[in-house]
């Protein structure tokens, strides 16, 4: 018989809007039918998150997740107690951005100890994580570093759209510069990788070109297309792999979320990001791909315009849990 798998939820910038939706999603019994949730966070301000949000859950402070109950109607919380319980609401503070790290560093010392099997991320402040002292671009780039991961990737996944990148936190002429056919084969490695694990027995993937119409044959740019994705498509096609491109980006993502594939591995950020956003911030979920432990996350940020006002949506967070489920490892 599978055990339900234990999910670390962190519960991001404390000024954002992380502690009200995880306290809505927890607020859905639907949740704790398909897996042993927990908040890694500060107690206080989840009880002011419940608060706002109208919420009837219980907080449980736990110091230890040999206390974690894993009830529906209590929410079980590892309180790390870094924040004042009147933290301001929308604003960027040093000591909220070195909190989340904290909450994050803990998450990843019990993942790589195999106490929990995924993590599920609340939204940071990249402003806030910087001031705290902690020189990373986001989640992706931190828990590499502290999994010892050289290779790694974000994957959006909304219904009807997986999209996988090569390269993302940086300028597009970076970006650019950054594209090799070795990454690019990582790259698809990864997606089919990931998916097979998901089961998908043979994953169908598209590639994006660079340039407009991915390049037109030498008609636009200076042949980044021939030199930095065509050598990575053909080696994965000679190993198996079902792989096409490099395809023209403007008309790919419409015949993904058609059905033409299964998932798109993008050049660059917004090349990915965009599409997917396009079908509903609520929709999107961001999962770093080619960790040794599962990490699925919202694909918003903080929204400090309306922390504190109990209306952000808690759909995508909820969609984060049910994919961490799935790609958990699964225990007998």
């Amino acid at each position: 018989m599978m055990t339900k798998p234990v999910i670390g939820i962190t519960m991001g910038d404390g000024a954002g809007v992380g502690p009200e939706i995880i306290m809505k999603a927890l607020g859905d019994s639907a949740v704790y039918d398909s897996c042993r949730p927990f908040v890694i966070g500060d107690a206080k301000l989840l009880e002011r998150a419940g608060r706002v949000v109208g919420s009837q859950l219980h907080i449980r402070a736990i110091s230890s997740l040999s206390d974690a109950e894993y009830a529906y109607g209590t929410v079980d919380c590892l309180d790390l107690n870094l924040l004042p319980a009147d933290l301001p609401f929308g604003q960027v503070s040093a000591e909220a951005g070195h909190a989340a790290f904290m909450y994050l560093k803990q998450a990843i010392e019990l993942a790589n100890d195999g106490q929990i099997d995924a993590i599920c991320t609340a939204p940071l402040n990249k402003e806030a994580l910087h001031k705290g002292g902690h020189m990373y671009p986001g989640h992706t780039e931190i828990l590499a570093e502290l999994t010892g991961t050289k290779d790694f990737s974000m994957m959006l996944s909304a219904p009807k759209l997986k999209v996988i990148h090569v390269t993302t936190h940086v300028g597009i002429i970076d970006a650019v510069k950054m594209i090799e056919p070795q990454r690019v084969y990582n790259v698809i490695r990864m997606a089919h990788e990931t998916l097979q694990k998901a089961g998908y027995a043979t994953p169908r993937i598209a590639v994006c070109g660079i340039n407009p119409h991915a390049g037109e044959n030498g008609l636009f740019g200076y042949g980044e297309e021939e030199e930095k994705i065509i050598p990575a498509v053909q080696r994965a096609q000679q190993e198996g792999i079902q792989v096409q491109g490099p395809l023209p980006a403007d008309t790919l993502f419409f015949r993904t979320t058609r059905g033409d594939f299964d998932i798109v591995v993008a050049m660059y950020h917004d090349q990915g990001h965009g599409p997917v956003k396009a079908l509903g911030l609520e929709a999107g979920v961001n999962i770093t791909v080619g960790l040794p432990i599962i990490r699925t996350s919202v694909d918003h940020g903080t929204a400090f315009d309306i922390a504190g006002k109990g209306i952000a949506d808690e759909q995508s967070i909820k969609e984060a849990l049910r994919q961490a489920v799935e790609l958990a490892p699964k225990r007998q």
